[in-house]
C-alpha cells in the first residue's frame, strides 16, 4: 500500500481539513504530519461547524485510526480545547485517536518566547500566530525540546523546570514584560496551571511509536492518508522566507513527519484557491489593495481560523501555483472556493513575472523585490451562482473555461472542487 498526501499548494488556508474530512471514509487511518495549533482546519457538516488545530481532520469517523504524527508540535492546553469541543458534540476522540511519543510539546514559556521575539522585530515582524510554534521547533532542532514520551518519565517536572528557567532568561534579555503579558487571556502563572492539568489528561490518551505503527499498517494493507498543514510558500526551506512556518510543509515533510519511506508515498493531492490568501506579513505580489480585495474577503469570509485575522487577497497566481506543484510532486488538483468568484464580472490570473523588461515564469528567490511586477491574463467571469448538485458539464460555461485554463497551465486535471464549506458542496470529476 501507498501513502497518499493531501497538503496546501499556496499559503495556507487552502480548505485542506474539508477535503481531509471529505476523503476520510477511503482509509483506515488519518495521519498529520507537521504543524501545531497555528494550523485551523475547518469542517462543516449537519449545520456544524468545527475547526480543528491539532488533531487530524478525520476525526469525525470513529471508525477511523487518527494520527498525530512526529513531525506535529503539541500545545497540550490548546489541544484539550479542540478535544472538550468535540466531547460537547458527542465525539469521543479519545477511542480513535493515537499520539507519537516523538512529537514535540510547546511549553506555556515558548508562547512568551514568541511574543518576546515577534515584538523585538518592531516593523519587521512576520505576524506569528504566538503560538509558540516557532521557540518550539528551535528547541527541537537544538536539541532540548521535550517530546509525548517525556510525559511519562519520573525527571519530567525537574526537565520541564530547568527548560522553562532558561527560556525566561533569554526573555530577560529582550526587556519583555511577560509579567503583563496575557496568553489567551491568562496570566502566565495560571496559563502554566491549566497547560499542566492539560498534560496530566494527554496522558490519559493513547501514545504510540507512530513510525512503527503506520508501517505496520501499511504492510498489512491498510491505506493511510497523510494530512498537511500551512501551504507550500510557507515551507521553511521553500516558502517565501523569513515569512515561513517553521517545519517542511511540502511531500518530503511527510516522510520526516511520519517515517515514512519515500517510496511508499502514493497520490499527491494538491489543494489551492481559485484565488489567493494569506495571513500576516510577507511578499503577496497578486495582492489587492483595493474593493475587489474586500469583496473577495466578504465573499469568501477570509478571517483566520486560528488567530481571527483578516486575510489578504489576491488574484490566483501561476508560477506559484505551479512550483509548489513541481516541488510537492501532485498528482491530482483541488481548487477551493470556486464560488467566491461568483459576484466578479472578470477575473485576474497571474502567468509570469516582469522585472526591468524581462518576463519569467519563476518564482523567484527574491519575491518581495519592488521592482517585480505581476502579469496578468483576464478571463470573463461567470456572474452567477454555482449549482453544486449538478455535474462539472452543468455548471455556466465560464466557469468550466476558468477550470480548463488552469488544468492548461498546470498540465494537471482539476479532478474535485468545492463549492461551498459543507462537505456536501462537493463536485467529483474523472471518477472520483
Amino acid at each position: 500500500m501507498k501513502v497518499d498526501v493531501i497538503l496546501g499548494l499556496q499559503w495556507g488556508d487552502e480548505g485542506k481539513g474539508k477535503i481531509v474530512d471529505v476523503f476520510a471514509p477511503r482509509y483506515d487511518v488519518i495521519a498529520r504530519f507537521q504543524g501545531g495549533p497555528n494550523a485551523g482546519h475547518t469542517i462543516e457538516f449537519d449545520g456544524k461547524k468545527f475547526i480543528l488545530h491539532t488533531i487530524p481532520s478525520g476525526i469525525f469517523h470513529p471508525e477511523k485510526q487518527n494520527v498525530i504524527g512526529n513531525g506535529v508540535i503539541i500545545d497540550p492546553y490548546i489541544l484539550f480545547k479542540e478535544v472538550d469541543s468535540l466531547h460537547a458534540a458527542s465525539l469521543k476522540p479519545e477511542k480513535n485517536l493515537l499520539v507519537s511519543r516523538r512529537a514535540h510539546l510547546i511549553l506555556p514559556s515558548h508562547r512568551l518566547l514568541d511574543a518576546a521575539y515577534e515584538v523585538s522585530k518592531g516593523k519587521e515582524k512576520i505576524g506569528s500566530t504566538l503560538k509558540g510554534i516557532g521557540p518550539a521547533y528551535t528547541d527541537k532542532y537544538g536539541r532540548t525540546g521535550l517530546r509525548v514520551g517525556n510525559l511519562t518519565d519520573p525527571g519530567f517536572n525537574g526537565c520541564y523546570s530547568r527548560l522553562k528557567e532558561r527560556h525566561l532568561e533569554i526573555i530577560h534579555q529582550y526587556q519583555f514584560d511577560f509579567v503583563n503579558y496575557l496568553i489567551d487571556g491568562l496570566p502566565f502563572d495560571e496559563y502554566e496551571e491549566v497547560w499542566l492539568d492539560a498534560v496530566k489528561r494527554l496522558k490519559e490518551f493513547r501514545f504510540i511509536d507512530s513510525e512503527y505503527y503506520l508501517n505496520e499498517c501499511i504492510a498489512g494493507g491498510k491505506s493511510v492518508l497523510a494530512e498537511g498543514a500551512q501551504g507550500t510558500l510557507l515551507d521553511i526551506d521553500f516558502g517565501s522566507f523569513p515569512f515561513v512556518t517553521s517545519s517542511n510543509t511540502i511531500t518530503a515533510g511527510t516522510c520526516a513527519g511520519l517515517g515514512i519511506a519515500p517510496h511508499r508515498i502514493g497520490t499527491v493531492y494538491g489543494v489551492f484557491k481559485a484565488y489567493v490568501t494569506r495571513v500576516g506579513g510577507g511578499p503577496f505580489p497578486t495582492e489587492l489593495h483595493n474593493e475587489q480585495g474586500d469583496l473577495l474577503r466578504k465573499a469568501g469570509h477570509e478571517f483566520g481560523s486560528t488567530t481571527g485575522r483578516p486575510r489578504r487577497c489576491g488574484w490566483l497566481d501561476l508560477p506559484a501555483l505551479n512550483y509548489a506543484i513541481m516541488l510537492n510532486g501532485v498528482n491530482r488538483l483541488i481548487m477551493m472556493k470556486a464560488d467566491v468568484l461568483n459576484v466578479l464580472e472578470s477575473i485576474q490570473v497571474c502567468t509570469s513575472y516582469e522585472r526591468e523588461g524581462i518576463l519569467s515564469d519563476k518564482l523567484p528567490f527574491d519575491l518581495g523585490d519592488e521592482t517585480l511586477h505581476p502579469v496578468f491574463d483576464t478571463l470573463p467571469g461567470w456572474n452567477t451562482s454555482l449549482d453544486d448538485g449538478v455535474g462539472f458539464e452543468a455548471l455556466p460555461e465560464n466557469f468550466r473555461a476558468y477550470t480548463t485554463y488552469i488544468e492548461k497551465a498546470t498540465g494537471l486535471p482539476v479532478e474535485i472542487i468545492s463549492l461551498g464549506p459543507d462537505r456536501t458542496q462537493t463536485v467529483f470529476r474523472k471518477g472520483d
